[in-house]
């Protein structure tokens, strides 16, 4: 189905003349969730965000897909529970995405260690079990001369083993673009760079819509609309600001995370690797091999700056420099290493203080004494030798016993909250990227309660998102199958794959859009043509950063493809020579960003 610049603007026409069931504001991965839910419900649906899809936070993630392991660590077996098995939705729903890939957890024996040997192993017994994990997936242990020989970059003093378990890799952007496809599939009006500049209300003093404009042409119009729902993020606080009868106080308490990339001839690890920072901080770092590079964070810090563009600091890059160094000692990577980067804000609501993002827990970590005590009792379950309420009593008396403080920006807890204000604005705030599906399920029964009840909404865990028409039991055989398509279309297997992986069921598709594009290989345009007609981009670093990952992960192609892509979008678009120059620049200061040219050029002057 086509879902273009066209289809945008007849859109942008249409809903201005009808009467939607709900309006969506926020375009990331929740508000893409609700959409999808409401269009296939038959709900009268729009979406509108004021910059790309994903452009926020949901394309700046870790881009995994957790089981929550992390949480384990103070026992919150009900976090822990309610994500493995959203995790497994998630992957049934969009299997062409999230993709199992174990991760190692190295444990040190050092001041302010997450895990010992001893505990790691029965946190990831606890975590099988409740995610139904079993076979060639299921966990095991390591002694140290095994994780050496796994990963023998690996800092060996202090290392006393480790373990590995189930996770899952993310490509965060393409799961909301996928999400969005199939709202607009659906019926629902989805629209890109349209801004909210005031919630409305009718003579009651009810929400009834939204007065919008459209970011490119700058005209403004009203989106009239029975509910309202707030998804935006970190943007929720503001958006509540433009209803100017919402009587909820703010909530969001945004925290700013980083991650770095770089060549994998630097850091080459063979798998997701976990570790403590080593600097008794109670923060863990991921470093995760993907295509040709490793990539590792992340930061957890209070942020207050422009939500639109959080930016890698000195002090963050410094940060992670001195983590992965210390773990790597050989890897000796310094600033002129790091080949693209990114910096993205969590939307963590304030009053949820407890558990945290990265893992973290500073003051509200368990005491030793507490800590062992959950342990026992978790060993003794798992071998049937008590109960979990013993368990449960376990983790209440250690919850009891921690200490009061200030709750730094690492213990945050990534809750969602769904508010009704007095006058009717429904707010979905919160959450992370594995909980999307299951906070939009529970936002579409309030919205459906506040429609009367009058629509049959879907079973959400059965409805594949667009691309995901493929066999969730048996991906890599669908995958193999449908790069065969492409290899029949004269691709070679390397390229024939990553177009199978990147799309999903929608590969045949892809394929029919076979105009070969001037200075583009054959799979960049399939790749370019396919994003211009059905995937509603813009503008090159929608392309380069949000529907491919050339700028983070494939940096070393970005240069050549850089002014074909330019050429055939100014071509598709019909832009003026001023229009196209602008593109251009807003694409080389997003590159140069990425690349922390500003900070290799002031080390260069120092």
């Amino acid at each position: 189905m086509v879902f273009s610049y066209k289809t945008r603007n007849e859109e942008i026409q249409k809903v201005q003349d009808e009467e939607l069931d709900l309006l969506v504001i926020g375009g990331g991965i929740t508000g893409a969730g609700v959409a999808v839910q409401a269009a296939a419900s038959g709900m009268k649906t729009a979406l509108v965000e004021m910059q790309d899809f994903a452009e926020g936070t949901s394309s700046r993630s870790t881009k995994l897909v957790h089981g929550g392991i992390r949480y384990l660590k103070t026992f919150d077996v009900e976090v822990v529970n309610d994500t493995v098995k959203e995790r497994a939705n998630v992957q049934h729903i969009a299997p062409h995405i999230p993709k199992p890939d174990p991760m190692l957890l190295p444990i040190y024996d050092e001041a302010g260690a997450t895990f010992n040997m001893f505990s790691a192993k029965v946190a990831m017994d606890l975590y099988d079990r409740l995610a139904g994990v079993t076979g060639k997936f299921a966990n095991y242990t390591l002694n140290k001369s095994e994780v050496l020989e796994r990963q023998p970059q690996l800092e060996k003093e202090g290392l006393q083993g480790g373990g590995v378990y189930l996770d899952f890799r993310n490509n965060d952007s393409r799961l909301v673009i996928e999400n969005i496809k199939k709202a607009h599939e659906d019926g629902a009006r989805v629209l890109n760079k349209v801004k909210v500049v005031k919630i409305t209300h009718d003579q009651q003093g009810m929400v009834n819509g939204a007065d919008v404009q459209d970011v490119i042409s700058g005209r403004n119009f009203h989106i009239n609309a029975k509910v309202v729902i707030n998804t935006s993020g970190p943007w929720t606080d503001e958006v509540r600001d433009l209803d100017k009868k919402d009587d909820l106080s703010d909530q969001m308490r945004p925290t700013k995370g980083v991650h770095l990339v770089v060549d994998k001839e630097k850091l080459n690890v063979p798998q997701p690797t976990y570790f403590d920072t080593g600097e008794n901080d109670g923060r863990m770092i991921f470093v995760v091999p993907r295509e040709d590079k490793t990539y590792f964070g992340t930061t957890d810090t209070d942020y207050h700056g422009d939500l639109k563009h959080p930016k890698v600091t000195q002090e963050d890059v410094d940060y992670l420099l001195r983590i992965v160094n210390r773990r790597y000692p050989d890897a000796k990577i310094g600033l002129d290493d790091i080949e693209a980067s990114w910096a993205g804000l969590r939307p963590l609501i304030t009053a949820n203080g407890g558990s945290d993002y990265n893992g973290g827990g500073g003051s509200e970590k368990l005491s030793d004494e507490s800590f062992n005590k959950v342990v026992n009792t978790t060993k003794e379950y798992l071998e049937d030798n008590a109960k979990r309420d013993d368990v449960e009593k376990a983790i209440q008396e250690a919850d009891s016993a921690q200490d009061s403080g200030e709750v730094d920006p690492s213990q945050i807890s990534r809750g969602s909250s769904l508010e009704k204000a007095s006058d009717g604005l429904v707010t979905l705030s919160g959450g992370k990227i594995t909980d999307y599906r299951l906070m939009a399920e529970g936002a579409l029964k309030k919205i459906n309660e506040k429609l009367d009840s009058q629509f049959d909404l879907i079973d959400s865990k059965e409805y594949p998102v667009s691309g995901g028409d493929i066999d969730p039991d048996n991906v890599d055989e669908e995958i193999k199958k449908l790069a065969k398509q492409a290899q029949d279309k004269g691709l070679n297997e390397k390229d024939a794959l990553y177009l199978a992986n990147l799309y999903g069921s929608n590969l045949p598709t892809v394929l029919t859009y076979d105009e070969p594009i001037k200075g583009l290989s054959q799979r960049d345009s399939f790749s370019l043509n396919y994003a211009l007609n059905e995937e509603l981009v813009l503008t090159p670093v929608d392309y380069f950063l949000r529907r491919t990952n050339f700028i983070l992960f494939i940096r070393d192609e970005l240069d050549a493809l850089e002014q074909p892509v330019l050429d055939k979008m100014a071509e598709f678009y019909q832009w003026s020579d001023e229009e196209k120059a602008n593109y251009q620049k807003e694409l080389a200061e997003v590159v140069a960003e990425s690349d922390l040219k500003e900070l290799k050029e002031d080390e260069y002057r120092e």
